[in-house]
């Protein structure tokens, strides 16, 4: 099974939302690993890795966020994958 990597930048009204703990209850329950963290920009940054049906599960979740988000736009950026296990907020 090939591990892919996706880090995307979402913008929006995505803080204070949720987002971050969301995002990572939603990684655990299907599979895939990484990290979330806000920017001082107010976007919010988040890298998913594993097998390609799970990184593009939350690729895809990531285009709405949980309830109170408003998604304007997603940045996605091909990485190679770092073999990252489990699933981190940060800062």
């Amino acid at each position: 099974m090939e591990r892919v990597r996706i880090r995307v930048i979402v913008h929006g009204v995505v803080q204070g939302v949720f987002f971050r703990d969301t995002c990572r209850r939603t990684a655990l329950d299907h599979g895939a690993a990484g990290w979330v963290r806000n920017l001082p920009d107010g976007t919010v940054e988040a890298v998913f890795e594993g097998d390609a049906k799970a990184v593009a599960h939350m690729v895809d979740w990531a285009h709405h966020g949980p309830p109170g988000a408003s998604v304007v736009r997603v940045q996605l950026h091909e990485e190679r994958p770092e073999a990252l296990g489990g699933f981190e907020v940060l800062g």
